[in-house]
């Protein structure tokens, strides 16, 4: 992984030494802690970073950097119900640093690491008809560009520290995500995805290898769970300045 970042950092400074960047610079804005933190649409974007290395004459192969991008934003689980495919991913997410406090050392700045985010990449949706929820709210699902698939972020607060921005709000998880037919008024199917040990335990011990960490996250996440009954799903009101982002704070 680092020989492959290292050839990437190399192949970008030799492609601007030959032909300087003149192209008019883009501000984003807030679409850099929106769009930008979504494995998804990072993914494009990078996608373009490599085919322009490729025509500049620095061949890349996209299949060098999945074990980055799979190690970095790793798979939660994935649910199929009616030909339409969730899949859930572990996004980015930024942490506030805290103002200055007390303690019994002198003076600490705690991080706020309370909140997280997840990807929600849905394929073969009819967004006329189907909306995909989570913990009873519509997300504000948007098109990748490809028929049928759609991209949304989830940034949710998974636990409750003392030294956080919002100190009065709960705990969302676990979160509950449902595949809603709107015109029958009832989930499809869903999945559930905790935070933590789902029946409530703590682990007292480190995972002895790989696969018992990986195995501790496989059970965060149950394909199961969804909303049962009638459900009359209010519209998804897409934020202007974060449309990619449900905030369920």
């Amino acid at each position: 992984m680092s020989i492959a970042q290292q050839l990437l950092l190399r192949a970008l400074v030799a492609r601007f030494w030959n032909k300087p960047y003149s192209t008019r610079m883009t501000r984003w804005g807030t679409e850099l802690h929106d769009r930008f933190l979504l494995p998804s649409l990072i993914r494009m974007d990078f996608a373009d970073v490599l085919t322009e290395l490729s025509e500049a004459g620095y061949a890349f192969d996209m299949a060098w950097f999945e074990p980055h991008f799979e190690f970095r934003f790793p798979m939660i689980g994935q649910v199929k119900a009616n030909s339409i495919e969730l899949t859930l991913r572990g996004a980015l997410e930024p942490w506030h640093v805290m103002g200055e406090e007390g303690s019994a050392g002198g003076t600490v700045r705690y991080v706020d690491s309370s909140l997280e985010r997840v990807e929600v990449h849905v394929t073969g949706l009819n967004d006329n008809r189907y909306v995909i929820t989570v913990n009873g709210r519509a997300l504000p699902l948007q098109s990748t560009g490809r028929v049928g698939e759609h991209v949304a972020g989830v940034r949710y607060k998974a636990w409750n520290p003392p030294s956080a921005l919002h100190p009065s709000i709960g705990v969302h998880a676990p979160l509950t995500f449902d595949i809603v037919d709107t015109w029958m008024e009832r989930s499809l199917g869903g999945c559930q995805y905790h935070v933590a040990h789902p029946g409530g335990l703590n682990y007292e011990t480190l995972p002895v290898n790989s696969y018992e960490a990986e195995s501790r996250r496989l059970t965060r996440f149950l394909r199961m769970g969804h909303t049962p009954g009638k459900m009359q799903v209010q519209p998804a009101a897409p934020s202007r300045e974060f449309p990619f982002t449900l905030d369920l704070r």
